[in-house]
């Protein structure tokens, strides 16, 4: 062996160990980001501790923080990724929750998305979001958080596969796709007078509205991650429209009247909560004062719009498909919604119904399979809804009458075949 070539792989070999070496440092946690303080040592007040508890409401903490059935806050549910499962962790001040945190260390997590022992965060806990949060905000939240109850259990591991979970893997997907957000411009807009500003703020930060409708790519990130374009929600199987576009889910023409209806009751006349949409408004936004709401109808009914692409001319729906979808909707539908699809008393009509007309069929199939309920509410205690269909209907069944339903009465959606449902089908485990 040559004197050069002996050299040459010695190199080498430098080379691969300080890479491995690189990587091993990358993968530990990193230590815990700086915080100036502004915590004050006095125990919190009952204004703080009710202000907090309403901080939560907006932010529906207890959605992705409480298992079915659980503990409120005490962690433990459940979150299906791509990349496999994700548990909310506790948030009581119990062992395995929060005991021994201090603000800063809550503000270092919403902020920054770093843990209190430098672990960075996994992006399902929306840290695009949180770190938009004031930091009067975040401390009032965090006094709440203590002063509940405590849980003496942590919630499980993340069920993740290699390397989603990796410490290298989520420094790396911060690089691409995080950016904390400026303190000061948050500071400002928590406290603005100005609907708009105020709204962004909410539906950038505590309501997190892009958590569900920023489109996604294949690592789950986006350029914008504040975008509100829609898109599917990953492992779900729905699909978020887009808040940009009138013809899905924008709400531009709208007055703010409805828009303020549609976030407290879950309803109006144009519209009906359902899927993902109905648990946040259960949960979070009826909770909402009218301030708040009033602020965020503002900053959506100004938001630009921006039509979807024109879709692709699509196949006319075979002549079989349109007369069996009519026998089924006759048989299953229209007491309901109608023999031209106008509606019925408190049903809605599906002429013209932009769920309905979506270019994804995935929410109309979801609510045909399981059902269509919207969320109860003060507003709207005893919520009318249709019942699921998963038993009755086989997929052919389904694509025939969800196909009639998307192309008559000036409907103009494309069809839905049996394998479109199948595939939904599939996803979720019914057959």
């Amino acid at each position: 062996m040559s004197r050069a070539l002996r050299w040459g792989l010695g190199a080498l070999g430098l080379l691969i160990m300080a890479l491995a070496l690189a990587l091993v440092v990358l993968a530990r946690p990193a230590a815990p980001i700086a915080i100036v303080s502004t915590a004050t040592q006095a125990p919190p007040d009952a204004h703080t501790l009710q202000r907090g508890r309403y901080l939560a409401l907006q932010g529906n903490c207890q959605g992705c923080h409480t298992a079915r059935g659980g503990t409120p806050y005490a962690g433990g549910r459940a979150i299906t990724t791509p990349y496999g499962l994700v548990y909310g962790s506790n948030l009581t001040p119990g062992a395995g929750g929060l005991a021994g945190w201090k603000a800063d260390d809550f503000w270092r997590a919403l902020h920054h998305g770093q843990s209190r022992d430098g672990r960075w965060l996994n992006p399902v806990f929306p840290i695009n979001n949180t770190t938009q949060i004031a930091r009067e905000d975040s401390d009032a939240l965090f006094a709440y958080l203590q002063s509940l109850p405590p849980v003496d259990a942590a919630a499980p591991p993340h069920a993740l596969r290699w390397p989603y979970g990796t410490q290298l893997a989520l420094r790396a997907w911060r690089l691409l796709y995080f950016q904390p957000a400026d303190e000061q411009a948050s500071a400002r807009d928590a406290r603005a007078d100005d609907e708009i500003r105020r709204g962004a703020y909410l539906v950038n930060g505590l309501g997190h509205c892009s958590a569900c409708h920023v489109p996604r790519n294949a690592l789950s990130g986006h350029r914008d991650m504040l975008s509100l374009a829609g898109g599917p929600i990953p492992a779900q199987n729905w699909y978020a429209p887009s808040l940009l576009d009138p013809a899905q889910a924008g709400v531009q023409t709208w007055s703010a009247e409805d828009v303020v209806a549609l976030f407290r009751t879950g309803r109006t006349g144009q519209a009906i909560a359902t899927g993902p949409m109905a648990e946040v408004v259960q949960h979070s936004t009826q909770h909402w004062s009218e301030q708040d709401l009033r602020a965020m109808a503002s900053y959506l009914r100004q938001l630009p719009i921006t039509p979807a692409p024109p879709r692709p001319a699509s196949e006319a729906p075979q002549e079989r498909s349109l007369r069996a979808g009519g026998q089924r909707y006759e048989q299953y539908c229209a007491q309901c919604h109608g023999q031209q699809g106008e509606g019925v008393a408190v049903y809605p009509p599906l002429a013209g119904n932009r769920a309905v007309l979506q270019d994804s069929p995935t929410n109309a199939l979801q609510t045909v399979l399981n059902g269509g309920f919207g969320p109860a509410t003060a507003g709207h205690p005893r919520p009318f809804g249709m019942p699921p269909f998963v038993l009755e209907l086989n997929d052919q069944d389904l694509a025939d009458v969800l196909t009639f339903v998307r192309t008559q009465w000036g409907n103009q959606a494309a069809p839905v075949s049996a394998l479109d449902v199948q595939q939904l089908r599939g996803s979720l485990g019914r057959r």
